[in-house]
């Protein structure tokens, strides 16, 4: 996905956030606190599941050595704090032993704090393809937001941010298999295509295992489904009328995919077969012309 600029940016959700987030700067932030780590709670909006990895150790080496450089963003909540941005920079305080970490406090609702959670991580391109779709699905459905919404919010478009919610229809293997980076969002989005779950499974089990590319996988769908469809008419053949099997191997042959005919007397129903939008438009464009 080509990274543009974060919509209205954490400086538009929180006043001050912007400078403490980018550059590290005080000035225009709001007082910076040292705030007791055991006063501070994670953010129920977070949307990264996992943390850990050499990124993550090598921060935690320079909090060790440094200091924590740049204040977190917290909220007042329970009695204590949490975090709103910055929680990579907690844990790596905690695992590097620090008893207080320097933070801006603001005053931030539900909403705006888990926008500033998704807003943070795309910033760092921190979010796999499936814990951006959960994020974008929370914001569609616990905050009311449209998907146009989503997109200003974040800095994409409406297209890929549909797109990444639709990650969610895979089976939850598949999604899994996207989530630890053993399939790319690409993948992902060819399987979509396969309107049956038992076939989705089987063709996904079969490009995990030969490491097939993105372009591999389609043209390995494209291929089974093309043979599904020309298993479906053989069977229907023996008990079809020989001119109307005709007719419907060669508008098969015309528009590239499986049509059939069904007649009942003098009356009948051409079925053109498709399976994805892309195809359905090139289908239609036949057709118009």
């Amino acid at each position: 996905m080509t990274k543009r600029g974060l919509g209205r940016g954490l400086g538009a959700l929180i006043p001050g956030a912007e400078a403490v987030e980018g550059a590290g700067q005080e000035q225009g932030a709001g007082p910076v606190h040292d705030l007791e780590i055991a006063s501070l709670s994670a953010s129920p909006f977070q949307p990264r599941h996992e943390i850990a990895g050499p990124a993550f150790d090598e921060l935690v080496a320079s909090v060790r050595r440094y200091g924590v450089l740049q204040p977190i963003v917290a909220r007042r909540a329970n009695g204590g704090y949490q975090v709103v941005a910055g929680e990579r920079r907690l844990r790596a305080a905690q695992a590097a032993g620090l008893t207080t970490i320097p933070a801006v406090v603001k005053d931030v609702s539900d909403r705006e704090a888990l926008e500033v959670a998704l807003i943070e991580n795309l910033r760092r391109e921190d979010l796999n393809p499936v814990e951006r779709a959960r994020a974008y699905r929370r914001l569609v459905n616990d905050f009311g937001m449209t998907q146009d919404q989503v997109a200003d919010a974040t800095g994409g478009s409406r297209s890929s941010v549909a797109n990444t919610m639709r990650l969610l229809e895979l089976p939850q293997d598949v999604q899994d298999a996207v989530e630890k980076g053993r399939l790319s969002e690409g993948h992902g989005r060819a399987l979509l295509s396969v309107p049956d779950h038992g076939r989705l499974v089987q063709i996904w089990q079969h490009v995990e295992k030969r490491g097939l590319s993105v372009r591999e996988t389609e043209a390995l769908i494209k291929a089974t489904l093309r043979n599904v469809s020309r298993e479906t008419i053989s069977r229907r053949r023996p008990t079809r009328d020989p001119v109307l099997a005709d007719l419907a191997a060669q508008l098969q042959e015309r528009f590239g995919t499986g049509v059939s005919i069904l007649s009942k007397g003098k009356r009948g129903t051409i079925q053109i077969q498709y399976y994805s939008t892309e195809e359905l438009e090139r289908l239609v464009d036949i057709m118009l012309r």
